[in-house]
């Protein structure tokens, strides 16, 4: 078998079979593929896509360059949600700890932040004290302990994902879906969960841009986990604007505890009570998903899922400050609306960079975060705003920091005519 052949199938728009794709992903983990090769087949795929049948191939192979998690000593279905990113986005931590006190079983991989998007690691990590470095003991322990681990994943969790994600970073050939598809799930099928919601966004600060394309992304990754017998559902979700009002890390982590305790952002709150009872009831903690979404409020309306998310930060060695003591900055400067009116959009890719330039998130790899800093909105789409009413206050430690408040401002359109609210979730697709 030789690469030039492969690359040339796939260029004439033919499928490529599963022993094809096996020997491609081998050989370039491997070293024996360059990559201008590796390159050449990605740009293939861009422009003539794949089937579901490659797609599946291809996730498998990626899957199967490393380790999978052996999650048997669990007891108990295992339940998973992965997000394909967005500003605000802090539902892993308060999802984990409802759905764990509702007596699912929690086994969580998370990623760090880069560019517009946060990572759920680094919010957790700004908690003093927590770690999310734990071994395969550790993880599967405290999940036998009390439901919910969360922590990083390891360099051995299909590496050729990495190898490919940061090929296809520099070629132009991130936004193919099958190769979206094969990334995501091959690392959520090596994380060894049985049932797994994903939440697939859509909007100014997501990847997705299209619903169109949200649908066939969401198609296939459906497609691929049922085809390992995982029980997969994934939902598409509004990302033109922020989700809650937090954006950056210790913001976002008490938003998070404000929900937990019934009273968080109204669209937070719904977001992870819906995926919740999807994921309880794939747990078969519940007959159905409405039977579930009830039980999920219980659990916040009694402070266990608040408990739960204490019992979590204290097994990884953290402790949560006062909330009120929790964020420490130098100034905390308001955005104000130079009009009367509706917010008519506000713009989560702009919120996003902003947040990211003031420290809250990294440009690359290797930058630092500065947990404290941030943005917390107080308006949204929909919301009436009078003239020189604040549209939002920014968490900084530097100075001169007035052309990320004007970025701020303009992120925000207002018009004289009433705006609805817009809708959080797009769809389901099971």
């Amino acid at each position: 078998m030789r690469m030039v052949d492969i690359i040339e199938k796939k260029r004439d728009n033919h499928a490529l079979s599963k022993e094809e794709i096996e020997f491609f992903v081998e050989g370039y983990v491997k070293g024996e593929i360059p990559d201008y090769q590796a390159s050449s087949l990605m740009m293939a795929v861009y422009f003539n896509s794949m089937d579901d049948d490659e797609a599946t191939h291809l996730t498998e192979a990626v899957l199967n360059s490393g380790d999978i998690i052996d999650l048997s000593a669990i007891q108990g279905i295992k339940v998973d949600k992965h997000s394909t990113g967005g500003v605000g986005d802090k539902t892993t931590l308060v999802l984990g700890p409802l759905v764990a006190a509702a007596g699912a079983k929690v086994a969580k991989l998370s990623g760090r932040g880069l560019g517009h998007t946060g990572g759920t690691l680094d919010k957790l990590e700004s908690i003093p004290g927590l770690s999310v470095s734990l071994s395969n003991e550790q993880f599967i322990e405290q999940v036998n302990d009390i439901n919910i681990s969360i922590a990083g994943q390891t360099a051995s969790l299909a590496p050729a994902d990495k190898k490919l994600y940061a090929l296809r970073d520099v070629t132009g050939t991130v936004p193919s879906i099958p190769l979206i598809a094969a990334s995501i799930m091959s690392k959520k099928l090596a994380s060894g969960s049985d049932a797994i919601v994903l939440d697939v966004k859509i909007g100014e600060g997501a990847f997705m841009k299209t619903l169109d394309d949200a649908r066939e992304l969401s198609r296939i990754m459906v497609k691929i986990g049922r085809n390992f017998g995982k029980r997969v559902t994934a939902f598409i979700t509004d990302m033109s604007q922020p989700l809650g009002y937090a954006v950056g890390n210790r913001l976002e982590v008490i938003e998070a505890v404000q929900t937990l305790q019934g009273n968080g952002p109204a669209d937070l709150e719904r977001l992870c009570t819906e995926i919740g009872s999807y994921l309880v009831r794939d747990a078969e903690l519940a007959d159905s998903s409405d039977a579930a979404r009830e039980l999920l409020k219980e659990k916040v309306s009694n402070l266990e899922a608040s408990d739960r998310f204490k019992q979590l930060i204290k097994a990884q060695g953290g402790e949560l400050p006062d909330l009120n003591d929790f964020v420490d900055v130098k100034g905390i400067v308001s955005v104000k609306s130079e009009s009367e009116g509706y917010v008519k959009r506000l713009d989560a890719l702009s919120i996003g960079l902003s947040a990211m330039r003031l420290g809250a998130g990294r440009s690359t790899k290797d930058d630092d975060i500065d947990p404290n800093v941030g943005i917390v909105l107080n308006k949204k789409v929909g919301d009436k705003v009078a003239k020189g009413e604040e549209l939002a206050y920014v968490y900084t430690n530097k100075e001169g920091i007035d052309d990320e408040l004007k970025t701020i401002l303009d992120a925000f359109e207002i018009t004289g005519e009433h705006v609805e609210k817009p809708p959080l979730i797009l769809e389901i697709v099971e």
